[in-house]
């Protein structure tokens, strides 16, 4: 999906009269994982296709970025990443590393990770948290030539290889930002799918953060971060009226066909903040995509978001053992409570439907427990559209990260992989082939009969013999639940 922070960045550059240009690694086919195209061939996703929307580039990008770093010259060169797409990030920036540029990173990795980060020679400087005001002030300093080493969120690398820690900045409010900057992007990147079709799409802001302490978030993190700063909450919502000026502007400038509500858990609107909100996007009626947790979920709220233009939700469960979500996860809710949303949300008939997120390969998790997570789906599988099953993925900062690395299954310093890549806990009760199997075959064991278990088992092995029964399993599998 578009990266809505790289095009504030842009915006606020832009509008103090920095030039700023752009290199997306987004199309190139040279041998990059393809997250979308993973969670197809797992059935996560619907099958789709975007070869009208998309041509995969061809050539280098590391030739690529070389000539455009010539050909720009940038005095500065910033690099946003998540855990695990840093490793990509970091080998291009040592491929540019002879036209000694200054160079930040910033980002959730930067964030939680900042000695890891520093330490690569190619990176001059870390931006702990928000990075707006920052990124700014550093483009300032450096237009002045003036001394950067002080400036708040900010770890500098001196000459002499020391490195200064400045403290966090009070939070800035979110409501004060301009609109965002997507000139940066090529055509192809506002194209996503969305239960099998394709849209001109753009992404909305409404919170920042989550109320929530789900442990293998950095979302709680973040908090916790700032709160013992003694700089703010860093769980904020943007007001309405900012919303709906964000709304219009897609819709009128950028020819917006379908939004997703940029926020971990969008239904933590108060209730006359939430009718505030149909009141507006009444006028708006574009379709739209949300995600949100089973507790957030009401008759109410679901009937009026589908009356202005709700097309999909999402909604997370996790893991489907009770005690085992309550104690590694801190997710407090019945199996019960699950199934009853879904239901409220399955009743009001969604165009594009539901999808549910789950996740194998816990600490501590065995295959077992796993399937306590199947059997919950199973008895919402007749009101579920696809069921997202992602590999556990220990985020540096979180609690369940320390918990891996405290149980010896990880190393600190251990690299990820994304959510649909490969699981990386090296655990003797609950091998990676194992959870990786699970993985691939999770929607075929929720919706198949149990007579075809011992089937599915077989296909949960990468082997010829098991890719041959889990491709017959999913060819019938997308002609049986996608193509009705």
């Amino acid at each position: 999906m578009l990266p809505p922070a790289i095009a504030i960045f842009s915006r606020i550059l832009k509008d103090n009269d920095f030039n700023v240009a752009l290199f997306d690694t987004t199309y190139y086919q040279a041998g990059e994982f393809d997250s979308d195209k993973e969670k197809e061939k797992n059935l996560q996703v619907r099958p789709f296709d975007m070869s009208g929307q998309v041509t995969l580039k061809a050539t280098d990008p590391f030739d690529d970025l070389d000539q455009l770093v010539r050909s720009y010259r940038p005095d500065l060169i910033a690099l946003s990443a998540t855990e695990d797409i840093f490793p990509g990030g970091l080998k291009l920036l040592k491929h540019i590393d002879k036209y000694n540029i200054l160079t930040i990173a910033g980002g959730v990795y930067p964030t939680f990770a900042p000695e890891k980060v520093i330490s690569n020679k190619e990176i001059d400087i870390v931006c702990i948290g928000d990075g707006e005001e920052a990124l700014l002030e550093l483009c300032r300093r450096l237009h002045q030539s003036k001394d950067f080493s002080d400036i708040n969120n900010l770890w500098v690398k001196a000459k002499d290889g020391k490195i200064i820690r400045n403290p966090l900045k009070y939070l800035q409010d979110i409501n004060n930002e301009q609109l965002p900057d997507f000139t940066l992007f090529e055509e192809a990147r506002f194209y996503r799918p969305m239960a099998g079709k394709v849209y001109r799409m753009f992404p909305v802001e409404t919170h920042r953060g989550c109320p929530y302490q789900c442990t293998y978030c950095n979302a709680p993190v973040q908090r916790k971060l700032y709160s013992e700063a003694g700089v703010g909450n860093f769980l904020r919502k943007k007001k309405i009226s900012l919303v709906k000026k964000e709304l219009e502007f897609y819709r009128d400038t950028w020819k917006a066909e379908y939004f997703y509500f940029w926020a971990e858990t969008f239904l933590t609107y108060t209730d006359s903040e939430f009718d505030e909100f149909i009141k507006m996007y009444k006028y708006i009626r574009i379709p739209f995509w949300c995600q949100t947790r089973p507790e957030t979920v009401s008759e109410y709220r679901i009937s009026k978001l589908k009356d202005v233009g709700l097309h999909r939700i999402s909604i997370g469960i996790e893991h489907g053992n009770e005690e085992f979500r309550k104690k590694y996860i801190k997710r407090n809710i019945t199996n019960d409570a699950i199934v009853e949303a879904i239901n409220i949300i399955a009743a009001r008939g969604l165009p594009a439907g539901i999808s549910v997120n789950n996740i194998v390969g816990f600490p501590d998790e065995t295959p077992e427990l796993a399937m306590d997570t199947i059997e919950l789906n199973r008895r919402i599988a007749d009101k579920v559209d696809t069921m997202n099953c992602y590999a556990f993925v220990p985020y540096h900062g979180t609690e369940l990260h320390e918990l891996s690395v405290k149980r010896g299954f990880i190393n600190d310093d251990t690299p990820t992989s994304c959510l649909t890549g490969e699981p990386v806990l090296n655990m003797p009760q609950f091998p990676k082939e194992r959870v990786k199997g699970i993985m691939r075959t999770f929607s075929l064991y929720v919706k198949f009969d149990k007579s075809r278990w011992p089937e599915i088992k077989m296909a949960e092995s990468n082997t010829p013999e098991g890719n041959k029964v889990f491709e017959a399993l999913r060819n019938e599998y997308v002609k049986k639940y996608f193509f009705k």
